[in-house]
């Protein structure tokens, strides 16, 4: 004869495993769903992003070229595909977005652009890391929260890489410039974008010290490199690492005006001199930057030499009535005129 008890358990234990199996919304059932479609999701507004990005590139799609982007099968890319054309965010004739899938993917990249500028100016996350994260954060926004990222930061129009950030209705200006290796040597440029793709090619600009906004001149080349000036230090890059810098180029009559003070840093300037602050280089970014800032030193700012330490480093100066101490590494980001050139 059977135990009523052990019946009475088997049927309670039985019931516990099928509401958490089935129950709505919270169920493992629903969140295995729901976790599928999030996927799915994902994959469509990366899948979005490619279309977008090989037509503003003049380039086809295929169903090839949206699994290797995506590093998926081609099944699985044809299969997302077909969800787009099914959601009318890619014609059903050709793979080519729609005005709405246009719309759409212009939202994912203003994310992406704008999480990735928050993490260069609001946290100490490294610059190799914030498109990886981006990538995972702009599936997760909804438009409030962007909208609200934005103003918070000022509404940037740039990312850290020197890439537009697309307007809230949906505005990309054109890219500026041209590769690096199309300057000819004696040649003057600002950097106006670095690719971040591959991540090793990324790294090693950054390793050399590399930013939007940096002047440059390029230098005799070398075997098997590239050389340049910038930011007072003469860096050689390989071709293939130099291909990922976009230049806007400078005319000789700009470059020749500001010869008188490009280059010279806080770390010249010589005991019991005075300067004015000209701006920060473009390689100081993130916290740095904002300390900097939050400390006065912004263009017209007047600073005086006051201490250095036994070994030179820190120094301390006299900023906006403070003393303030900068070791060599901060110095060199600050740039100054010298207040005798200032005042000329």
């Amino acid at each position: 004869m059977a135990n009523p008890l052990f019946n009475l358990i088997v049927f309670g234990l039985t019931c516990g495993a099928l509401i958490a199996l089935l129950w709505p919304r919270w169920g493992l059932l629903s969140r295995f769903r729901r976790g599928y479609r999030a996927g799915v999701r994902v994959g469509m507004e990366d899948a979005l992003k490619h279309l977008y990005k090989t037509w503003r590139q003049g380039r086809e799609a295929s169903v090839e070229s949206v699994a290797g982007a995506l590093e998926v099968s081609q099944a699985a890319a044809a299969r997302l595909l077909q969800e787009l054309r099914s959601a009318q965010l890619v014609r059903d004739d050709t793979i080519r977005l729609t005005d709405e899938g246009r719309s759409y993917a212009l939202r994912i990249i203003r994310t992406h652009r704008l999480w990735e500028r928050y993490l260069a100016d609001r946290t100490g996350v490294a610059p190799g890391d914030w498109h990886e994260l981006a990538e995972e954060r702009e599936h997760h926004l909804t438009d409030e929260a962007v909208e609200a990222l934005d103003a918070r930061l000022g509404r940037p129009r740039f990312d850290p890489h020197g890439d537009p950030i697309p307007t809230s209705t949906g505005d990309l200006p054109a890219a500026r410039g041209v590769p690096l290796t199309r300057l000819e040597e004696g040649g003057h440029g600002v950097i106006s974008h670095l690719e971040d793709e591959p991540r090793a090619l990324y790294d090693r600009l950054v390793t050399k010290g590399l930013s939007p906004g940096m002047r440059l001149e390029v230098l005799a080349p070398v075997p098997g490199g590239l050389r340049i000036a910038a930011d007072g230090r003469v860096i050689q890059l390989e071709p293939t690492v130099a291909g990922n810098v976009t230049i806007v180029r400078v005319d000789a009559e700009e470059v020749e005006a500001e010869a008188a003070w490009e280059g010279i840093t806080l770390e010249d300037l010589g005991a019991d001199e005075e300067a004015e602050v000209v701006g920060l280089s473009p390689a100081c970014q993130g916290i740095q930057r904002r300390r900097l800032l939050d400390l006065g030193i912004v263009p017209g700012t007047r600073v005086a030499v006051e201490l250095s330490a036994t070994a030179g480093d820190p120094t301390a100066f006299r900023i906006r009535g403070a003393l303030i101490a900068l070791r060599r590494e901060q110095q060199r980001w600050v740039r100054i005129r010298r207040a005798e050139e200032a005042a000329a």
